[in-house]
């Protein structure tokens, strides 16, 4: 199973990158597999660490594809460098503990230094979840058909018009144009 996830991570000069992640959980640890090339894996093999955001605001899924940023980075205090999304519902520092090795798609496996409670889950609506696979289809527009991506959008589309609030509608709103802007220019 994956769970999608905000994942922080920085680089030696201590910037921060945001972004989606998917994460498998493999006993006590956390699997992160990043495509090559890509900066989270960069930064994961520079620094040894990062920082696991759990969040219900869809914005920010969609803010780190789209260069917006709905989101404010505070440090995280455990001995590592690292920033975590302010407002989250759990964050957890991650260090590195052992790296399989694959041409494509590398599995980090990533050990927990700590977990922390900032906010309550209250569940997601409809439009979160429709958000959040968007986002997903909208990180792989060069591997997917555009077919594909029209159909799906088409029916996620459903779940916005029924259940999405001004968070998920903006959010949705910066995925579209993102996807519309890259099939206009390609």
């Amino acid at each position: 199973m994956i769970y999608e996830t905000i994942m922080t991570s920085v680089d030696v000069e201590g910037v921060a990158h945001v972004t989606p992640f998917g994460v498998k959980y493999e006993g006590e640890y956390i699997i992160v597999s990043p495509f090559k090339p890509c900066k989270t894996l960069d930064n994961i093999m520079q620094t040894q660490s990062a920082v696991m955001n759990l969040t219900d605001d869809v914005r920010v899924f969609a803010g780190a594809l789209t260069k917006q940023q709905p989101w404010t980075l505070i440090p995280v205090e455990e001995g590592v460098a690292g920033y975590r999304l302010q407002d989250c519902i759990r964050y957890v520092v991650l260090r590195l503990k052992e790296v399989r090795e694959d041409e494509l798609r590398p599995q980090l496996v990533m050990e927990q230094v700590s977990a922390h409670q900032v906010g309550e889950f209250h569940g997601f609506n409809r439009a979160q979840a429709a958000v959040i696979e968007l986002a997903v289809l909208a990180s792989r527009l060069h591997m997917l058909p555009p077919s594909k991506i029209q159909n799906e959008m088409t029916y996620l589309q459903i779940a916005i018009d029924k259940t999405a609030g001004e968070r998920e509608l903006a959010a949705w709103g910066w995925l579209t144009d993102k996807i519309h802007d890259y099939y206009q220019s390609n």
